[in-house]
This record gives structure tokens, C-alpha cells and sequence, in this order.
């Protein structure tokens, strides 16, 4: 099929058509190792249930013990001795017997990062994994939790993080079977990621979902020039569509031209009224498209329903430096940015847009301690993102992540973010196997 792309494992092509992929090699004596957490050196083992195989735990012993075992706080050291129930064994001839739908339905609510680790369990789910039917019971779970997604090339390979914010582990997930022309990552919507670059002179675009490690190249667009995209999925519908916006080539204005996964196509609409666009992310909120514009002063509003532009007169805040447009839920729309014009008076915060007046109304503002420690240079560069009413501030020169939680007016710091690469891409993402390329 043309566009679709093939992902290689282990030297072995596998088309990438497949609703699990070929991930992994199919041999079950030999566990997976393709997703894994990240960790940092190894520490020493001081788990009181490291040593309960042949130690004695009967009373008598226990009055004979004195001392701490080396290496254990006080509080390990008084449960060290306390009696350990033996495990309870689990008949084979029993669990073998589990029926499908049931095993299907234990599967699809495990960590989805988790679940190739049980790939190599035996030959049985290994190809349970590829099953429709566990990708239905799946479809039907609640979501994992959101995740960040950061790519980056290191020597034209790609490398790809993720973050789950539930489990606060980082996972390295293999991004080798992407083309060496994806550059640009556009973003994530509902377990579907979006990338673009450029082949040789041509702009392309594509769309993968990194589980599966299934991917394809979009059709080419009437106008095909590189500009700014954005994608969006439509669970209900099962379809997603991608976004480009109207841009300026030459001395000729592109006009929008949006992507429809159902009719496999791009359609053209009308071209944006002359205005003088900010640099910074586009954001998609309640089927509307919002971007910033500084002449005339205020934000450029596309809606996806009737394929048109209208501006909003939203005057942003005095001295703002730069700033970033966040979706949130229903219908919320935030700007994050600087203020201050010097850098001991600087400060990040939060603004609300107010639909009704289109004022941006503050409702939070970083601690001095976290902005001093994220940013500690005043012309340092960040980068910003959302969803599901969490913002994420990154900063690649300190080596970190903030999360500021709206709805529970919590910060709090993303952990191993040092680990990651300087350059790295951003964005929040929803692991799903469900999503499908097409």
C-alpha cells in the first residue's frame, strides 16, 4: 500500500499494516526488552524479604537476635524477624484453564508498558496480545493516565522517551521504525502521534502509534509546503484529522488545508485574514483552533466545523515576554508566560481566557523558588504544554520538568528529566493500542 510505512526489528521488515506489529520476535523463551524503565545506578538490595528463603523465623530464634542486620534502618531492622507467610502456591492445572474473555478482561487493565513484559510468559499470550478481542476489551478500560513523550535524534537515530505521571517511571520505547525524514514532532492525541519533515525538498507528514509501532505518510497536500499542523482524534468516530494552518509562501498566501482519515484526503478552506502571527504553539479547544496574533493584537480562531477564521479581540497580559497557548477541558483555554522585564523581577504565570469579555483573567502564578530553579537565566528558553488541565514546563539546559496540576493548584517536579536530551521534543501523550492509523 502506498505510504505505509515498515518497521524493522532485529533485521527482520514487518509491515506495519498489523494491529500489534511484529514488535518483538515472537520467541517466548526469551524475554522482551524493547520497552524498559530508566533507571538510575544501582543501589544496594535492603528489602527485609530479600533474605526470608532459609532464614529461621520461630520464636525462639527471634530472642536470640540483638543487633540490626548491616545496612537496615530501625524500622526495617524490627520487622526484619517477624514470621513471613509462604506464598500461596497456584495450581497449573487451574489457571491454565481461565477461560479467554476473562484473561482478556485482567490483560486490558494492566499498564500498557507493562504488558509486553508478559509477552515472553508463554506462546498463549503472546498472540493473546495480538488479539482483537483483547484490543476491544482494551478500547473499553479507562485510560492509563497521561504520559510525557519526548523524541529527539542522536546521531540520526530516533530516541524516544515516556513518562507515565501514574506509575512516575520512565520508559524508552524504539522509535527506529520511523523514516529518517520524521524531524518534527507535531504532537499527540489519543495514543496517535504526528510527525513531519522534509524528504529530500518535498514536506511530508505521518502519523504512528508508537505501541504498536504501526505508522504511514499522509497523502501530499494541494499546497505541499511546510507550515504549522496540528492533529486531533475523534475516538467516537474513530477517525483523526490533521491541520494546516494558512501560511505566507513567496508572495502567496496558503490557504488552510485540513486532513480527513476517513475520505484519506485533503481538503482546502478558506485562507486566514492578514495578521501578524506569534511564534508559539497553536492550541486545539473545543473544535476550535486558536492562535496568537500581534497585529491586530489578540487571537486567530479557526473552527473546524465550518472551515473559517474569525478573530478575537483578546489583548494579552502588559509585558508579557512570551507565551503559550494551552488547551484545557471543556472549552477552558490558558496562556502561560513571563512577565517582568528585568530578570530579578520576572515571574511565569497563568491566564484563563474569559470567552464571554475575551479578557485573560490570572488564576495562578509559579513559586519564585520553582521559576528560579527552572529558569535561572532570563532569556533561558523553555518550553510549555498541556492537557486534561495539566501544564508542563520543561527546560532542557537545567535538565528539568515542571507539572502544575489546575484543578488541584499543586507544582511538583518530573523526576529523571536530567536523564533526557537537551534538544528533546515534547508533548503530552495517551498510551492506547486501540488507535488505529486509519
Amino acid at each position: 500500500m502506498d505510504g505505509a510505512g515498515e518497521a524493522s526489528v532485529s533485521g527482520s521488515a514487518v509491515s506495519s499494516v498489523k494491529p500489534m506489529g511484529n514488535w518483538f520476535s515472537g520467541e517466548v523463551d526469551r524475554c522482551p526488552k524493547q520497552v524498559s524503565p530508566i533507571r538510575g545506578s544501582g543501589s544496594r538490595n535492603t528489602s527485609p524479604l530479600g533474605c526470608v528463603r532459609s532464614r529461621n523465623t520461630s520464636p525462639s530464634r527471634q530472642k536470640v537476635v540483638k543487633s540490626k542486620p548491616r545496612g537496615l534502618d530501625e524500622e526495617t531492622a524490627a520487622t526484619f524477624c517477624k514470621a513471613v507467610h509462604p506464598d500461596v502456591q497456584m495450581e497449573d492445572n487451574i489457571w491454565a484453564m481461565l477461560p479467554e474473555d476473562l484473561l482478556n478482561e485482567i490483560l486490558a487493565r494492566v499498564p500498557p508498558f507493562m504488558i509486553f513484559r508478559l509477552r515472553c510468559v508463554c506462546k498463549r499470550w503472546n498472540a493473546i496480545l495480538q488479539d482483537k478481542s483483547f484490543i476491544k476489551f482494551h478500547s473499553q478500560v479507562p485510560s492509563h493516565g497521561p504520559c510525557l513523550l519526548t523524541f529527539w535524534k542522536n546521531s540520526q537515530t530516533p530516541q524516544c522517551s515516556v513518562f507515565s505521571l501514574p506509575l512516575k517511571t520512565w520508559y524508552r520505547i524504539p522509535f527506529t521504525f520511523l523514516p529518517q525524514w520524521a524531524f518534527w514532532l507535531v504532537g499527540s492525541s489519543a495514543g496517535l502521534v504526528c510527525f513531519s519533515g522534509l524528504d529530500g525538498l518535498v514536506f511530508k507528514t505521518l502519523v504512528c502509534n508508537p505501541l504498536t509501532q504501526t505508522w504511514r505518510t499522509l497523502p501530499s497536500m494541494h499546497y505541499n509546503q511546510q507550515r504549522q499542523l496540528i492533529m486531533v482524534v475523534d475516538r467516537k468516530d474513530h477517525s483523526f484529522k490533521v491541520i494546516a494552518t494558512s501560511d505566507i509562501y513567496g508572495d502567496k498566501s496558503l490557504p488552510t488545508e485540513v486532513y480527513d482519515s476517513k475520505l484519506n484526503s485533503w481538503s482546502i478552506h478558506q485562507i486566514m485574514p492578514a495578521v501578524n502571527l506569534c511564534s508559539s504553539k497553536m492550541a486545539y479547544c473545543d473544535s476550535r483552533l486558536y492562535l496568537e496574533t500581534l497585529s491586530p493584537l489578540g487571537l486567530m480562531m479557526y473552527r473546524l466545523d465550518t472551515g473559517y477564521w474569525e478573530h478575537i479581540p483578546a489583548k494579552f497580559p502588559r509585558s508579557l515576554l512570551d507565551g503559550y497557548l494551552v488547551a484545557g477541558t471543556q472549552k477552558r483555554l490558558f496562556l502561560v508566560g513571563r512577565i517582568g522585564l528585568y530578570s530579578t523581577l520576572q515571574s511565569m504565570r497563568i491566564w484563563e481566557l474569559d470567552h464571554s469579555k475575551f479578557i485573560w483573567v490570572e488564576i495562578s502564578r509559579m513559586p519564585p523558588k520553582y521559576f528560579r530553579s527552572l529558569l535561572r537565566l532570563s532569556a533561558e528558553r523553555f518550553e510549555c504544554s498541556g492537557q486534561d488541565n495539566l501544564i508542563c514546563f520543561t527546560s532542557w539546559n537545567q535538565g528539568k520538568g515542571l507539572l502544575y496540576d489546575v484543578d488541584k493548584k499543586m507544582w511538583s517536579w518530573i523526576a529523571g528529566c536530567a536523564l533526557q536530551s537537551y534538544n528533546s521534543q515534547v508533548c503530552f501523550y495517551e498510551p492506547r493500542f486501540d488507535a488505529s492509523i486509519y
